[in-house]
């Protein structure tokens, strides 16, 4: 060893990170990408991710805000005229009045969650995920060290949780409901009437607050978008979540922001001061554009993804062993799978889970899904249906051969 070599001490990484898991979304994305490198025709459905290009009309008010010189720091929960425009949208589209005090813009609305997740849980607090959930839930919980207690929504109900068992679920040690409407990864979405039954068994909760991912808000096909947060009993104690990725085809410019009472959007703002600051000032101009052109565009992109939804579900019909109900919202299928657990692959591994299939078809079918243990439904798989319509075609042609290979 030459005189001025070093010996590295073992490294001993946190552990909380130690704790966390890895995006499955992410990783089975990685997994495709290293495939697609080798020259392998993968379609990629692993993605929440639209494959529509943002408005030209918001991409004109990001140019035009750097010919402006909107080149500065901004103030941390966002410019003024920004939060004010989403207190404009939070009224007009969902009956709910907030002032600019009330708003946390932030990067992405990933972070929104998080922010309202580590401003409200201490060690041990139980948070009760409504499952299926998108996968990042859970390991937000991890983070500020509560206890996430999963409350699994039933197949014959499109996997929506009732009121009834909410309320039985319910314990001492609850602080934090979470949830998402229209839901990632099932496509299911609360009614209002759903959503009054919650606001009941909420009320008789006091030390209960909820956090309510309306991320997909837009793409929504039942014609009524319900927030909880409508709903007075409650209102203070709902933490609303949106953004502009799903909606606006705005994914890369990393933009969300959350609606709570002061005292809740303050302690996120003291939080998000000490991690990122305020999210990039051009795409606050952006998004503020976005706003204010209304939701035309996103209309647009609505009618496109229930035609595709509508087209996939036909496809699947043929499929044996998928049971798969009708998303009412976002861009999924979710079908559950297990009349494939337990047949053999024809070079002899064994379907035993949801992972192993998803792994299969990406082998065999090239084409990428995410299984649901990822989500908190280890009997099904989530496929991304925001894809050009002949890439959905030849993908569910390839799993449906695939799929007929086994044993």
């Amino acid at each position: 060893m030459s005189a001025d070599a070093t010996t590295l001490a073992p490294l001993v990484l946190s552990d909380r990170i130690n704790a966390m898991q890895e995006s499955q979304t992410i990783a089975m994305a990685k997994k495709a990408r290293a495939l697609a490198a080798e020259g392998v025709d993968v379609i990629s459905l692993s993605f929440g991710e639209p494959d529509f290009q943002t408005p030209q009309y918001i991409k004109d008010a990001a140019k035009q805000a750097l010919d402006e010189g909107y080149t500065f720091y901004t103030p941390v929960p966002g410019y003024p005229e920004l939060r004010q425009a989403i207190c404009d949208k939070l009224l007009r589209d969902n009956q709910l009045s907030y002032k600019p005090e009330n708003i946390v813009v932030s990067t992405g609305a990933k972070q929104a969650l998080a922010n309202a997740v580590l401003a409200l849980i201490n060690p041990g607090d139980e948070v009760l995920v409504l499952a299926p959930y998108w996968v990042s839930y859970e390991e937000m919980v991890k983070l500020a060290e509560g206890t996430t207690v999963q409350l699994m929504g039933s197949l014959g109900n499109d996997f929506k949780v009732t009121a009834e068992e909410l309320e039985a679920a319910i314990t001492p040690r609850t602080k934090l409901i979470m949830y998402s409407s229209p839901c990632n990864p099932t496509g299911s979405v609360f009614s209002r009437k759903e959503l009054a039954a919650f606001a009941e068994v909420v009320a008789r909760h006091p030390q209960v607050y909820v956090l309510a991912d309306e991320i997909y808000e837009y793409i929504n096909f039942t014609g009524e978008h319900a927030s909880l947060a409508q709903f007075d009993a409650v209102k203070d104690r709902v933490i609303t979540v949106n953004g502009f990725s799903k909606g606006y085809a705005m994914t890369g410019w990393r933009i969300g922001y959350l609606a709570a009472r002061k005292e809740i959007a303050a302690a996120c703002e003291k939080l998000q001061s000490q991690i990122t600051s305020a999210t990039c000032s051009i795409t606050q101009r952006a998004a503020l554009a976005a706003l204010q052109g209304g939701r035309s565009s996103a209309d647009e992109m609505v009618e496109a993804y229930r035609r595709r939804r509508d087209m996939v579900l036909e496809l699947v019909k043929d499929i044996p062993g998928f049971r798969t109900p009708t998303p009412s919202g976002a861009f999924y299928i979710f079908p559950d799978v297990t009349g494939y657990f337990g047949k053999t692959t024809p070079t002899g591994e064994v379907i035993s889970s949801a992972a192993d299939l998803a792994l299969y078809m990406l082998n065999d079918a090239h084409v990428a899904a995410v299984d649901g243990g990822a989500f908190g439904a280890p009997n099904c798989m989530r496929f991304s249906t925001a894809a050009a319509d002949e890439k959905l075609r030849e993908a569910f042609i390839r799993i449906k051969n695939s799929l007929a290979k086994l044993q």
